[in-house]
């Protein structure tokens, strides 16, 4: 096992639920820093199928980042669904050494699968892993419907495991609201907001990560 790169250089993604806009945001956030970039669980396309389709190839593209940059997964799972139940289903057993963070050369995108408590294994859910990755984790919401209640009881599992959160980035069309009370209540800080884009490109990606977000906030 390689010692760990220093926090500072990692940033966790993970997300309040699934399907919220979490890969898109980590894809623009990634190419904005020229980063390499992880997901250590995938699942939902054949292990021995180098060309299915996975959140680390629409990364790529979206990003446009160097082949070099995109991380091998730990584990490629068949199954769509759960990473733990995937798992069970494909005969694999999850094993947290195998998901220490990679030593890379300048910043790193780690993305989860789904939310902060989403199973890994029977007895170890994603916030577990983030305790032992101890680098900042960024957690992406949408605006829709259901968004407070999601957000801040995420916030709160992640801080009680003090788990830093460098802040929220919100995914979807401005509900200031809900953006302005989820931040008031929570003390969280508010990252930007990514519109939904359509059609979705790598320019129009790259330029509505620039125009909504300060790449300071996400500096070491």
């Amino acid at each position: 096992m390689t010692d760990l790169p220093s926090a500072r250089h990692t940033l966790i993604v993970t997300g309040t639920d699934t399907e919220i806009g979490k890969t898109v945001f980590a894809a623009a956030l990634a190419g904005a820093l020229g980063a390499h970039y992880w997901k250590p669980v995938q699942a939902g396309v054949e292990p021995e199928d180098a060309f299915g389709e996975t959140d680390a190839l629409r990364v790529a593209g979206l990003a446009r980042l160097a082949r070099e940059k995109i991380l091998p997964e730990a584990y490629r799972l068949a199954t769509p669904c759960s990473p733990h139940l995937a798992a069970e289903i494909d005969g694999v057993e999850i094993d947290p050494a195998r998901l220490a963070l990679p030593a890379v050369s300048g910043p790193l995108v780690v993305e989860g699968a789904g939310g902060v408590h989403v199973p890994i294994s029977r007895r170890e859910t994603y916030a577990d892993q983030f305790v032992r990755w101890r680098a900042p984790v960024i957690l992406v919401a949408r605006t829709q419907l259901g968004t407070i209640n999601h957000t801040l009881l995420s916030l709160e599992a992640l801080r009680a495991r003090a788990i830093p959160v460098l802040g929220v980035a919100f995914v979807g069309e401005e509900v200031k609201d809900s953006e302005d009370i989820i931040c008031a209540m929570s003390g969280a800080k508010r990252l930007g907001r990514l519109p939904r884009l359509d059609p979705l490109s790598p320019e129009a990606l790259a330029a509505a990560f620039a125009a909504n977000f300060n790449l300071e906030d996400f500096a070491p």
